[in-house]
């Protein structure tokens, strides 16, 4: 095997705690693998202090945030929300993962659970799956009647362009694996016991369900990718890229450079 010949810049990479981190880490050392992941975990830390002033321009200006993130199971959902809120200040934001409704819940407008969620003045609200469950998950797995369903695409789209309207930022990120990623990532949450838990009686039929998934997520991209609330589609295979081009995105769609007034 051809040794490696790093540059002046890697050697000094690998030397940092991000480096020494990336180096150290697994059981083996990979360095391929340990340039890649310190070389990403580095920008998202360069990025990360500008999400701290994003979120400071929120709480200036008194500004709404609801960021939705939405993918199949073991996408990387959680670990994008986890790098995106690591160094903000956790008294301006929440994460929202909601259990399945309950039985007064269930009586009620659908989108009304999901209201009572909504940021204040100041505040930014994550969603860990969202309102869009009904679009997918809820219909694949017969959670929800065809009729609940349609009713659910037929008010969706005024019920975002009202959330807008109100003056609330609103970003709506799909992350997007493949069929053999997600079996890969199941099953290294099965043999892993710190990670066991995550897998539900969902999660266990999302790789023969894979092609109703599929169905239902391309009507929920035709029937609800509006001018007001666009989707935007991240590739996740890649966990680091996927995490960056999130935070990328979000820097980039919340105007927080504008002076306060």
């Amino acid at each position: 095997m051809n040794p490696i010949k790093l540059t002046e810049e890697e050697v000094a990479l690998l030397n940092t705690k991000v480096g020494l981190h990336s180096l150290l880490k697994p059981k083996r050392v990979n360095l391929k693998k340990a340039l890649y992941e310190a070389k990403f975990n580095t920008e998202i830390r360069r990025r990360q202090e500008e999400l701290i002033k994003l979120q400071n321009w929120v709480i200036e200006t008194n500004q709404k945030v609801v960021i939705l993130f939405e993918g199949r199971d073991a996408a990387g959902k959680g670990g994008a929300i986890r790098k995106i809120t690591e160094y903000i200040n956790p008294r301006h934001f929440r994460i929202v993962a909601l259990d399945k409704p309950t039985p007064d819940e269930r009586q009620q407008w659908f989108f009304q659970r999901y209201i009572n969620q909504l940021p204040k003045p100041g505040e930014i609200v994550f969603f860990d799956r969202s309102w869009y469950n009904r679009a997918v998950v809820e219909p694949v797995n017969g959670f929800c009647t065809a009729e609940e369903y349609e009713i659910f695409m037929q008010q969706v789209n005024e019920f975002e362009r009202m959330l807008v309207q109100s003056n609330t930022f609103l970003l709506k990120y799909y992350f997007s694996i493949t069929k053999g990623e997600q079996a890969i990532r199941f099953k290294d949450i099965k043999k892993n016991p710190l990670k066991r838990w995550k897998m539900t009686p969902v999660d266990e039929r999302a790789q023969e369900l894979w092609d109703e998934y599929t169905k239902y997520k391309k009507l929920m991209f035709e029937q609800t990718n509006t001018s007001h609330a666009p989707w935007v589609i991240i590739k996740a295979n890649k966990k680091l890229e996927a995490r960056l081009f999130a935070i990328n995105h979000v820097l980039a769609n919340i105007p927080y450079g504008e002076k306060v007034q």
